[in-house]
């Protein structure tokens, strides 16, 4: 995958250096040399269905601090050494690829770290924490969410496009994502008669600028090359930029997309739009692509 931007335009990924193995260092204000470890399987999310779409997620990595000092980046699942006895303050951040790319881990910036004012360590022993629990901050705006639930989708097909995206049939189509509220998802077919699909989402969204956080989720599988981008509404023009290549995927994969730092390079713009597009791979005479769990996501002001 590839993607445009760093999140928040500063050195914020640079903090993946101190996990990097994935590991890191605490130094612990004392002669202590027997560490106690901390085992952690996952970090799964919680969420109000109706409010905050389906709970899929993608928590790849915990950062962890104690007394608000970086202990470090640890892939889940994890087992690490901390040099603390006693009673601390434990924060756990769960954490993503952002952009989909391996080397841009980031605590994903819209669910709350879990958080233990006073966790008692114990030396020479392994606790086992097991799966954490994480939710969505509640100061978030969730501007756009597809589940392609309903038979009415909130796209519009542009004029380039010779193909469209329908429902996956019938309900529990073993090709769809399938959960406690899921029953359908959304399939792009392209054949060598249909083989360009663009698509952008029905309605337009003023979001925030001066670098604030605006992430776009979605869950996906497909075996040809999707493009994930913004029209951008200018008074004066209107802007297409590409930001992300979703690659073959043959099982759900889920991505987060930071769209943070396009949107304030356009500070006069109207209102942005969220795009799709496909070109068929010449390779093979047909092609699938299905999307699910779409969120527009920022963070009140």
């Amino acid at each position: 995958m590839t993607y445009r931007g760093s999140f928040y335009r500063i050195g914020i990924l640079l903090l993946v250096l101190t996990g990097m193995g994935l590991s890191g260092c605490y130094k612990f204000e004392g002669d202590q040399t027997v560490p106690a470890y901390l085992k952690i399987d996952s970090v799964y999310l919680e969420t109000i269905y109706t409010v905050q779409g389906e709970n899929s997620q993608e928590n790849t990595d915990v950062w962890v601090y104690v007394d608000d000092q970086q202990l470090g980046v640890f892939e889940l699942p994890a087992k690490f050494p901390v040099l603390a006895a006693g009673k601390h303050k434990l924060e756990i951040r769960p954490g993503i690829k952002l952009n989909g790319i391996s080397s841009t881990r980031v605590p994903y910036p819209f669910y709350k770290p879990v958080l233990y004012e006073s966790f008692d360590f114990y030396p020479d022993s392994v606790q086992d924490m097991g799966n954490l629990k994480t939710t969505y901050y509640d100061n978030l705006t969730f501007a756009w969410l597809e589940d392609f639930e309903a038979p009415g989708l909130s796209f519009k097909i542009t004029d380039d496009s010779d193909t469209t995206i329908n429902r996956t049939e019938p309900a529990g189509s073993p090709e769809a994502w399938i959960s406690e509220y899921s029953n359908y998802s959304g399939k792009i077919t392209l054949t060598n008669q249909k083989n360009y699909f663009e698509a952008m989402s029905f309605s337009a969204y003023d979001l925030p600028k001066m670098e604030k956080a605006v992430m776009l989720e979605l869950n996906f599988k497909t075996d040809n090359y999707m493009t994930v981008g913004l029209f951008i509404n200018e008074p004066d023009r209107y802007v297409k930029m590409p930001l992300v290549i979703l690659n073959y995927s043959s099982g759900w994969n889920k991505i987060y997309i930071n769209l943070g730092p396009t949107v304030s390079d356009y500070p006069k713009a109207i209102d942005y739009k969220v795009y799709f597009s496909a070109q068929k791979r010449e390779d093979k005479e047909t092609t699938n692509i299905y999307l699910d769990n779409i969120k527009l996501i920022y963070r009140n002001q």
